[in-house]
């Protein structure tokens, strides 16, 4: 049954047009999208395949986990992910220590992410290997995946967010139809 989610999000990537930015949080109505069967680890590893198959600039330990990360997710049926458990938490856990460092900010402790793409792969295997992920971590992740920043609006949905909100619409769309 159509939810009318696809054309919420192309909404938003009108209002992106005509007013040069919008709020991130005008994703959150992925959210409920995302509670009923399997579509919130289908969706994680959408997210993460199209994270992982980016264009990236990425040298040495970035670059072999790029590849291991395309390797593992690229012969995925799109819409009914089913990773090898060990392999997808090996990777996951690789993913974490590439990334794990924190510095000190003014109000606590920070992570330090190297590279965007990576982040974005190692949250979809965590959301798809965890049991208990809820649709508020795939609401984090559609946002994190959307998210532009540009001096002139700071971090939030701009003018390269709307053809990652259109892949998620179109995505949405493929899962509603094979629901009927």
């Amino acid at each position: 049954m159509p939810t009318g989610v696809p054309e919420k999000l192309l909404r938003i990537v009108d209002e992106i047009r005509e007013h040069g930015s919008a709020n991130q949080t005008r994703l959150t109505i992925v959210k409920k999208w995302l509670e009923p069967g399997n579509r919130l680890p289908a969706f994680a590893i959408f997210i993460a395949t199209r994270a992982a198959n980016r264009k990236s600039k990425a040298t040495g330990q970035a670059a072999q986990l790029a590849r291991r990360a395309r390797e593992l997710l690229g012969s995925q049926p799109q819409l009914r992910p089913v990773l090898p458990r060990r392999t997808a938490q090996r990777l996951f856990d690789d993913l974490h220590s590439f990334q794990d460092e924190h510095k000190k900010v003014g109000w606590g402790v920070a992570r330090v992410i190297k590279n965007h793409d990576l982040y974005l792969v190692e949250q979809g295997l965590g959301i798809y290997l965890r049991r208990s992920a809820s649709p508020a971590d795939g609401y984090r992740l559609a946002a994190s995946f959307c998210e532009h920043y540009d001096p002139s609006c700071g971090t939030g949905l701009s003018s390269p967010s709307r053809a990652r909100i259109q892949e998620i619409a179109q995505f949405i769309n493929l899962v509603e139809e094979q629901e009927r």
